[in-house]
């Protein structure tokens, strides 16, 4: 930043030094200009009258000896002149000729006794009839050394302005990034053993102030995501150890006690029942992973929500017959929606299975829509939630019971709510007005 500056600068004090240089030769310039238009106006009052002459004492008032100097040229010859310009004229014949016929300003090298170059200025004259050219100069030297002194002067400004100016924007970078290193620092210190921490936000109003809040909710969100990382893994390993200790419990009573073939196959039969506890846990777990890696695979063809619910209906039916209960779905008739068949019988068969497993009464499921959305429901007549539960239905491992009691794991519903999720959808969840649980999933028709 401080090489950006300085380039920059360096750049801004040349175009100005070269531009304040060029003004002052040209003002300089501009008044000698004058100076010879007042001199030639003084010194023609003068040789127009007769017996005057530009050496006399009236000439030498008008002329600083070694700085101007003055000649009268008639036909090409000088009449007169101040010393020691006695010779030729100092212009050519074309110069005298415009001379004679108006003003004409021009430059010239070194003349004689002047080893200088000047600035003359030739103007016509009349003196008893005649048509004469008055020749005015006066050297450039006063102003050439002006110049020079100005010149000197911006290259020793110059450079000082520079290195003053690159030292001042090397300070105020280094004060308008010391909140990054403060925030660099304080990122360098944080990590998961460390939650809570921030960066330090300067309170400037600016895109570094926007920059400090924006990575501090990234930091935010970052550890919200791993301490559920970090619940996940605690729950998913307390729900693998209850079945996986009861499978030993069991294999071990088999062996040491199982004598007779009714007890092993009665071993045999519990085990089973925990794998098949262990493998839906481990499809339920592998199901979220992939869920919140947004990489759930969905195979999305069009529907009829009412052979949907006969398709659940017909899966569940001999369990609802072995409990006694009633299970059946409403017909929906021009009802359609886009999914994932197998997704969604996941999803509607979760929903079932919590109502015949812990619900009461008749358990009947409905589809229907809503304001350009369909809804499918899954209703029973039981004591339905507990109100406090009702806010965390949906999240993983969360049961009604806090003991956690009963043989679920608490995946069923959170697994309802990622399926309706990744169909662009959503579930919720209620207290039907009558008693028993009520919970729906809304999907794009």
């Amino acid at each position: 930043m401080t090489a950006a500056f300085a380039v920059v600068m360096a750049l801004v004090l040349a175009a100005s030094g070269w531009f304040l240089y060029d003004r002052l030769s040209s003002h300089l310039a501009l008044a000698l200009d004058r100076e010879l238009e007042v001199r030639a106006q003084d010194l023609g009052t003068l040789v127009r009258h007769p017996g005057a002459s530009l050496a006399g004492d009236g000439g030498g008032r008008l002329i600083e000896k070694g700085e101007n100097y003055a000649q009268l040229v008639a036909a090409g010859r000088v009449v007169d002149a101040t010393s020691p310009l006695r010779g030729a004229p100092v212009l050519g014949p074309a110069q005298l000729r415009a001379a004679a016929r108006g003003p004409l300003f021009a430059q010239l090298g070194p003349v004689p006794g002047l080893n200088e170059s000047s600035r003359v200025l030739a103007t016509p004259v009349a003196r008893n009839g005649r048509r004469l050219v008055l020749i005015v100069g006066a050297t450039r030297q006063d102003n050439a050394e002006t110049l020079d002194s100005f010149r000197n002067e911006l290259l020793i400004a110059g450079p000082v302005a520079l290195l003053l100016a690159s030292l001042a924007g090397y300070l105020l970078a280094g004060l308008a990034l010391r909140p990054v290193e403060a925030m660099r620092r304080r990122a360098a210190e944080i990590s998961a053993d460390t939650p809570g921490e921030r960066l330090p936000i300067p309170a400037t109003n600016d895109e570094l102030e926007r920059l400090g809040a924006t990575l501090n909710e990234m930091l935010a969100r970052l550890e919200d995501a791993l301490q559920r990382e970090r619940e996940f893994v605690a729950d998913a390993g307390h729900e693998l150890r209850t079945p996986l200790a009861l499978l030993r419990t069991e294999l071990e009573l088999a062996l040491r006690h199982g004598r007779s073939p009714g007890e092993l196959r009665e071993a045999l039969r519990l085990s089973a029942q925990e794998v098949d506890r262990l493998t839906q846990l481990a499809e339920d777990l592998l199901l979220i992973a992939r869920s919140e890696r947004g990489r759930l695979p969905l195979t999305v063809e069009a529907l009829d929500a009412g052979e949907l619910l006969r398709s659940v209906v017909s899966r569940f039916q001999w369990r609802a017959d072995e409990a006694r209960r009633a299970l059946a779905s409403d017909p929906a008739a021009g009802v359609g929606v886009r999914g994932d068949r197998l997704r969604l019988e996941q999803a509607l068969g979760n929903l079932v299975d919590n109502a015949l497993r812990y619900g009461g009464g008749r358990v009947s499921l409905r589809a229907a829509t809503v304001d350009g959305w369909v809804e499918l429901h899954v209703e029973d007549e039981g004591s339905g939630f507990p109100p406090a539960f009702l806010d965390h239905a949906f999240e993983r491992f969360s049961r009604p019971d806090p003991a956690r009691a009963g043989a679920g794991a608490g995946l069923g519903l959170s697994i309802v709510r990622m399926i309706a999720e990744a169909h662009g959808g959503s579930a919720k969840a209620a207290n039907a007005r009558v008693g028993g649980a009520h919970v729906w999933l809304v999907l794009p028709r």
